[in-house]
């Protein structure tokens, strides 16, 4: 019989503390599930958030990491034999830093033949992220400040917005390495210890999509026009976003929560309207991890200024 081996947690803390290996026999597959040999994984925030607990009144224990990653089908219900053999994204639920990965073929993406794996291994929480933040909250005309601006998902919010029509983008970044990288998508650099700059920023930005959270969410939201939107779509810095006085529109937003009542159809139109923007130039390069070195792979993650993804590689 073959051995799965995932990366998982049975209680809450920090990743490189309560994450662990574990080897489990592969049961007898569901008739009406697929099965996924797993290729690729990227590690995002999204993914080592919850295991410190943040989400813990929506996170079950024990759990699998990871929620996202590319792989190959290799056994599926006689209604899903036309994905056998073909690469997917396996999402809508944890569990992707494991070798084989049992799931709804309904719900399974295929990947088009002209996109690399590590580009669609990271097709999901990032680039669906902007997509839906652009549509909600629409930015032709505007003035855009973003926070985290080193981040992926904040270059792909700049890249978008200004396709879709941004008067100007502006973006608080922590590290230097950063400023070339902005400077060509055309975003006005700003350092986060920068603070009257960014207060006047601020001050004349029509809206706002932060990564941090903390002090520097904080300073912007108060400084911004009564009523201009504050969308907050992450906690990089692991703190809340403190509302002071009346300043801008705090508003949140979760990936997961947009996916709630959605059809597989709709599910799957999402990837045929997002597969086209794809633009490794703004995805950037990844750096390859086996399973075994996931602890390299952390300590990787936290490098400042690095400009490379981790990749968990299923070997």
């Amino acid at each position: 019989m073959s051995i799965n081996t995932a990366l998982a947690y049975r209680s809450f803390g920090p990743p490189d503390v309560v994450l662990h290996l574990q080897d489990e026999d592969l049961s007898p597959l569901p008739r009406h599930l697929a099965r996924v040999r797993m290729l690729f994984a990227p590690i995002n925030p999204s993914d080592l958030i919850p295991i410190t607990g943040a989400y813990r009144h929506r996170t079950r224990l024990p759990c699998t990491a990871g929620y996202e990653g590319v792989g190959v089908v290799t056994a599926a219900p006689v209604s899903a034999k036309h994905l056998l053999g073909r690469r997917v994204l396996p999402l809508r639920g944890c569990g992707t830093w494991q070798r084989y990965l049992d799931c709804d073929p309904d719900l399974l993406i295929p990947v088009p033949d002209d996109v690399p794996d590590d580009i669609a291994a990271r097709a999901y929480i990032n680039p669906m992220a902007a997509q839906i933040l652009l549509k909600t909250w629409p930015v032709r005309g505007k003035t855009v400040l973003l926070t985290g601006a080193g981040s992926v998902c904040a270059n792909l919010l700049a890249d978008w917005s200004f396709r879709e029509g941004a008067d100007s983008v502006s973006g608080v970044y922590r590290n230097p390495v950063h400023i070339d990288r902005l400077n060509t998508l055309g975003v006005q650099p700003l350092s986060e210890d920068a603070l009257d700059g960014i207060k006047s920023t601020a001050g004349r930005a029509d809206i706002v999509f932060d990564a941090l959270g903390g002090p520097i969410a904080s300073l912007i939201l108060a400084s911004l026009r009564p009523g201009v939107p504050f969308v907050g779509y992450g906690l990089l810095s692991g703190m809340p976003v403190t509302p002071v006085g009346e300043g801008g529109r705090l508003e949140r937003f979760h990936l997961r929560d947009t996916l709630v009542g959605l059809s597989p159809l709709e599910w799957r139109q999402r990837f045929d309207e997002l597969w086209p923007k794809l633009d490794e130039r703004i995805m950037g390069p990844s750096r390859r991890f086996d399973l075994l070195d996931w602890r390299d792979a952390l300590a990787f993650v936290r490098e400042s200024g690095r400009r490379q993804k981790p990749v968990l590689v299923f070997s």
